[in-house]
């Protein structure tokens, strides 16, 4: 009976956020408990159990299991020493594997470590042994390092942005694995790096110009020969030596047929590179703009503060710019400010209140404003996630109005990739004429299919699109669109373990 080892490890950060990670920003399990929580959080680990624990002759070990609460900015030392030793210590403790599944994401970052999860996988080999078959997944904004590939026999990535296939990607790797380990597949990894850095619309895998990459590579998967196969354009604000995008086939023994689908999935990208930016909107123009739409909701995407890449949660940019234009229109935002929903939870619901929002954690890029509000509501901050019921949690979180804004504060950031926060907190953005989104894109029907206006917003932030106002130090250059007329001269990296 094979037994098969599962773990996990996934946090996303940014390398321009002044808030470092720790280890209280991750939920942690280790043991049974993981696989308890993961059959109903339809996350990857979930996906494997289901082909895992539907075949009748395997024997499953769960060892620790680590993923981020929220993203953030890079992960202290201290708390990646406590992480690592206790990711490893498990899989000493779970004993001799056949086989092994590790659920990554691929951006991480630690104050002195720029490839953690390669750093993960180099010291399992040396508990697992170098002959047992491990198969990771990882977000497509993941960093794909040669230490992460020299490591794993195969990748598995996402295929769909904004992502919606979590639970699949887990069910692809773990079916993967078992064709490793029941039919002998021998895979061969094929990646091409690709200078770019990719953001905006052309990147959403449904409609933008990468579906025609994504389309590739699940033809590759489904043909008789291709195991795994896929684009990673990875996290831009993740500021590693490594950055960069990354085409990555993988085939049972076939080094040819992977190197030339590699490359046709390269170039294809590379062809669309140009479109793959945000056409952003200045601040100024992006206020009086939505000052002159007289009817319906104007989404303000601030992608700068988006705390699903890194980002701190507590810009106030946009609610300023419309205080000093004078907007007239009822405004919903989001912001990360622990002193005012502290000073909001004294005074009680109903009371009248006078704090300052934003700039609470990133005070070189927002200066506080000053509000006098009334205090709508207070809550734990407990709630589900609209799009996955995945349960988050912001802290003690206010609702405050403060003249013609709704103010939703928390204590702590959370994901803000749909529409849950202003949910849990009685607040329905149909209901504004301007609301300000932290996120780069939304699955259409949270905002885009309904709304009056949805305008790309050039404000500060650690995770703006405005790639080249951040200050890229570390990454390999020259690189788009950060470096003017970049050239592509691509090159085929093969790895094979067996």
């Amino acid at each position: 009976m094979p037994r098969i080892l599962v773990a996990e490890c996934k946090q996303e950060v940014s390398t321009f956020s002044p808030v470092r990670s720790q280890y209280d920003d991750f939920r942690a399990f280790t043991g049974h408990a993981a696989f308890d929580y993961h059959r109903s959080a339809g996350e990857e680990i979930g996906g494997a159990l289901g082909v895992f624990e539907s075949a009748e002759d395997i024997d499953l070990a769960p060892a620790h299991f680590l993923s981020a609460i929220s993203a953030g900015g890079v992960l202290l030392d201290e708390s990646f020493a406590q992480m690592s030793e206790e990711f490893l210590r498990a899989l000493r403790r779970a004993g001799p594997a056949d086989g092994a599944y590790f659920c990554l994401h691929g951006a991480m970052q630690t104050e002195s470590e720029n490839d953690p999860e390669g750093h993960l996988l180099q010291e399992a080999r040396k508990i697992l042994g170098e002959e047992i078959p491990i198969v990771i997944s990882v977000d497509l904004h993941g960093i794909l390092t040669d230490r992460m590939i020299q490591h794993a026999d195969a990748v598995v990535t996402y295929h769909t942005y904004p992502h919606v296939d979590f639970f699949e990607t887990g069910e692809r790797a773990a079916k993967l694995l078992l064709r490793i380990l029941r039919d002998g597949v021998r895979p061969v990894v094929a990646r091409i790096k690709i200078p770019v850095l990719a953001r905006g619309d052309e990147m959403i895998t449904d409609t933008g110009a990468i579906a025609e990459c994504i389309e590739l590579a699940k033809e590759i998967e489904s043909s008789d020969i291709g195991l795994s196969a896929g684009v990673m354009w990875s996290n831009p604000f993740t500021d590693v030596p490594e950055l960069c995008s990354s085409s990555i086939v993988v085939t049972d023994g076939d080094e040819q047929l992977a190197s030339e689908h590699a490359m046709d999935l390269a170039n294809r990208f590379w062809r669309h590179h140009t479109k793959m930016q945000v056409p952003l909107t200045s601040l100024q123009d992006a206020v009086f703009q939505a000052a002159a739409v007289s009817t319906g909701t104007v989404v303000m995407m601030d992608a700068a503060d988006a705390t699903s890449s890194g980002a701190s949660g507590d810009s106030n940019a946009i609610l300023c710019e419309a205080t000093r234009q004078g907007y007239k229109g009822r405004i919903l935002t989001p912001v990360v400010d622990p002193t005012a929903a502290q000073m909001a939870f004294a005074a009680g619901v109903g009371a009248t209140i006078e704090t300052t929002v934003g700039g609470a954690l990133d005070p070189s890029r927002y200066e506080p404003l000053p509000i006098k509000a009334r205090v709508r509501s207070l809550s734990d901050g407990e709630f589900l996630s609209e799009t996955f019921g995945w349960p988050w949690s912001s802290g003690q979180t206010a609702v405050l109005e403060a003249d013609n804004a709704t103010i939703v504060v928390g204590t702590r950031p959370i994901m803000l990739f749909d529409r849950s926060w202003f949910f849990a907190n009685g607040q329905n953005p149909r209901h504004f004429n301007m609301v300000v989104v932290k996120s780069p894109h939304c699955e259409p029907h949270m905002y885009a299919d309904w709304c009056a206006k949805l305008i790309n917003v050039d404000a500060p932030g650690a995770t703006s699109a405005n790639l080249r106002s951040l200050g890229h130090n570390i990454c390999a250059r020259p690189i788009f669109p950060l470096d003017e007329n970049v050239t592509f001269e691509p090159k085929v990296d093969i790895w094979r373990r067996r």
